[in-house]
């Protein structure tokens, strides 16, 4: 496993993270989520994710149990505030970064969290009335740095513009082969102020790991053929991408590597990328995906990756 500094702050993250998205706590039995999360470990994954929402609650109370009893210091823990978690509770406010900041910290066993995300951007609250919650969490020890997640350049650079305020240090957006938007905007930003890049769903939802046909229904043990976690697959299902991704295979195999590896070292070409986030339910996931670090794509093989993708990219 081969490591990255997140952005300007002094946290080394492995370039493969573990997340907890539809999966630890929810999606996916507690002995097989367990045994994931030491395969990471075994494996030099230092970085977990997940965020109050998963599961509203379920995800950190997992994580919380399942790495209560390894050195705090040796991984470093992420987790997030935006999204509804009762019918009031939800949103940037200063009210609910304090108060969902400490029921993070109880479900998920710790003192502090190493990076506090903020989900989404918050319209129905001002800026400055979030980043000065944000700052005080830091300073009361309880939250080690700050990151955002889906937001655009212009909300990341009106925050870094805030005065005394704690500077963002990370970025979480989707980003994957078939799904490139952060390009244009958030990734020149972020490499212009030192921000570094967690990208979630670098596989496309599992679409990029090449185990949907077009015309063919999913197989049983996958994300798709799950009715917990395959709901939020939307258009990645659509037969011109599974299309289109079939012809990765080939690309994957002469370059001596599986769909998810190929997939994985293609995201993690770029320096402003510190981590992908890897969603797994089984522990040989997390070894195949964990083999992408490292990795270094040769420019005929990026090539053959946009060629095949053109079609169907966003």
């Amino acid at each position: 496993m081969e490591y990255r500094q997140l952005g300007r702050s002094d946290l080394t993250v492995s370039e493969i993270s573990l997340g907890s998205w539809l999966t630890y706590g929810v999606g996916v039995e507690a002995d097989a989520s367990r045994a994931c999360i030491e395969k990471a470990l075994d494996l030099g994954i230092n970085f977990f994710d997940t965020a109050n929402a998963y599961g509203r609650g379920a995800a950190e109370e997992f994580l919380g149990e399942t790495l209560g009893g390894i050195e705090r210091s040796s991984y470093v823990l992420a987790t997030k505030v935006f999204f509804p978690m009762s019918r009031n509770d939800r949103g940037l406010s200063a009210a609910q970064i304090h108060k969902q900041i400490d029921a993070s910290l109880q479900r998920l066993r710790t003192d502090y969290v190493d990076l506090y995300q903020c989900h989404r951007y918050d319209r129905d609250t001002p800026l400055a009335e979030t980043m000065q919650a944000l700052t005080d969490v830091v300073r009361e020890g309880k939250v080690r740095y700050v990151g955002i997640s889906e937001w655009k350049a212009h909300q990341i650079q009106a925050a870094l513009d805030m005065p005394d305020a704690v500077r963002i240090v990370s970025s979480q957006p989707q980003y994957s082969m078939l799904y490139r938007v952060p390009e244009k905007e958030v990734f020149p930003l972020c490499e212009k102020e030192g921000i570094g890049n967690i990208v979630w769903s670098p596989l496309a939802q599992g679409i990029l790991t090449g185990k949907y046909a077009p015309d063919s229904p999913p197989p049983d043990d996958s994300r798709a053929a799950s009715e917990s976690m395959g709901q939020m697959m939307g258009r990645w299902r659509d037969d011109d991408v599974l299309e289109a991704v079939q012809k990765l295979k080939p690309i994957a195999e002469e370059a001596g590597l599986t769909m998810a590896q190929l997939a994985l070292a293609w995201v993690l070409r770029k320096p402003v990328v510190s981590s992908a986030i890897i969603g797994a339910t089984r522990p040989e996931q997390v070894e195949d995906n964990a083999s992408a670090s490292g990795v270094k794509l040769s420019d005929d093989v990026l090539a053959a990756i946009d060629e095949a993708l053109a079609p169907v990219l966003i």
